[in-house]
């Protein structure tokens, strides 16, 4: 079977992964341009088709039969090719259900807002209306309802983004800010790289409740699965998926005093996880063209910091790496977003008479139990667990393992 998922520019797709665990069929990426959409979907060249941005609106020109659910919508996502009969489904709205199912949010009488026009928000109106939210308002750039005049709605009880604003490579960019809306009782986000957007982020600050895409990519992959194959796929296969992907997607930042390990300790974890590694203070110094203390030296802490703070920027978009981090850069409250959106932060802790000065600055510069009054309270804010490094490297990585399970 010759399956794969359609779009324009598709990047780094997880589609492959999930479709491979869900079954055991040929599963592909078809990148094309608006003007080869028309001949690629008569070819016949597929079984079974995803179909991702910008073109869940435009197939439906191309197909012979579109299920009453999608026509209802107004949008298809999932293509089936059946003795050259090509037939529209969306899977979509089961998987933006299992999403509001699954985040706890309920949707009956509260009026929701939908960031965004386009194929998934249609979906999500979709889903919203038929589950009793009242009114649905679409956000978008130049309708009715925009950025403009947002102080109309600051009483919505559910938001929801629908568009690509914070998705990977443009991470830190947010259709809203949450602060402006009172009376929210759920944020949702469909983007799903980062694992935590800026939006999802603010929510988390602010103690709403908050889901992200992950879980609707899945649970629309079984849907799309089912409708390929034609067999059945239990539900609990999305949940075993999501955690899956979920521990491969997840960086494992290291931070913690200087010279407590974290270089040492990251290479030999990345070893052991079949990971890349990366540190961030070689980073630095790859782009400064110049060591550490040189850095110093020249534009003092506050510079160090701001080339540090935007290497962390850049490393912490990636996925599934160990990174290891200079000991300083907790003491900059930016740098947490950086490290939070797609990772898990482990402090590693060594005692004190254990750790070494040379080549760095800070901890020539400050006795180091003056260094660790200042920045102890920092390390437990940023963490989300901590690990001794007292004993051997081996030691510290087994113990890390054990806690990431």
């Amino acid at each position: 079977m010759r399956c794969g998922l359609l779009g324009r520019k598709l990047g780094h797709s997880y589609s492959p992964q999930i479709h491979r665990e869900l079954s055991c069929y040929e599963y592909k990426l078809y990148e094309k341009e608006p003007e080869e959409l028309e001949a690629f979907l008569k070819s016949g060249a597929f079984d079974g088709l995803n179909v991702t941005i910008p073109y869940k609106k435009a197939v439906m020109a191309y197909l012979d039969e579109i299920s009453p659910e999608a026509a209802a919508i107004g949008s298809v996502n999932t293509i089936v090719n059946r003795g050259g009969k090509l037939t529209g489904y969306n899977t979509d709205a089961f998987g933006f259900s299992w999403l509001l199912q699954k985040s706890g949010v309920e949707a009956a009488d509260k009026k929701a807002l939908v960031f965004g026009s386009g194929g998934a928000s249609v979906t999500v109106c979709h889903v919203l209306k038929s589950l009793g939210a009242d009114p649905v308002v679409v956000i978008s750039r130049t309708g009715e309802n925009n950025y403009e005049n947002l102080d109309r709605h600051l009483d919505a009880k559910l938001l929801i983004n629908a568009t690509p604003l914070g998705m990977y490579p443009n991470n830190g960019e947010s259709p809203v800010d949450l602060t402006r809306f009172s009376a929210l009782d759920g944020v949702l986000d469909v983007v799903y790289n980062p694992a935590r957007t800026a939006l999802m982020l603010q929510a988390e600050q602010l103690g709403i409740p908050h889901a992200s895409g992950l879980s609707m990519l899945v649970a629309q992959a079984k849907k799309a699965c089912e409708y390929f194959t034609g067999n059945p796929v239990p539900d609990a296969e999305i949940d075993r998926i999501e955690r899956l992907l979920s521990r491969q997607m997840e960086n494992i930042i290291l931070i913690g005093m200087p010279g407590c390990g974290k270089s040492s300790v990251g290479k030999a974890l990345a070893a052991a996880l079949n990971r890349t590694f990366l540190d961030a203070d070689e980073e630095i110094v790859r782009r400064a063209g110049c060591s550490i203390p040189e850095i110093f030296a020249a534009q003092a802490e506050a510079g160090f910091r701001r080339a540090e703070s935007a290497v962390l920027a850049d490393l912490g978009k990636q996925s599934g790496i160990v990174l290891a981090t200079g000991g300083g850069c907790v003491t900059r409250p930016e740098n947490y977003p950086s490290l939070h959106q797609n990772g898990c932060i482990v402090w590693l802790t060594r005692d004190l008479s254990l750790l070494p000065t040379d080549g760095r600055p800070m901890s020539q510069a400050n006795p180091l139990e003056a260094l660790w009054e200042t920045r102890k309270a920092l390390y437990e804010r940023f963490s989300d667990f901590k690990i001794a490094n007292d004993g051997t490297i081996s030691e510290c990585v087994n113990a890390i393992e054990e806690a990431l399970l």
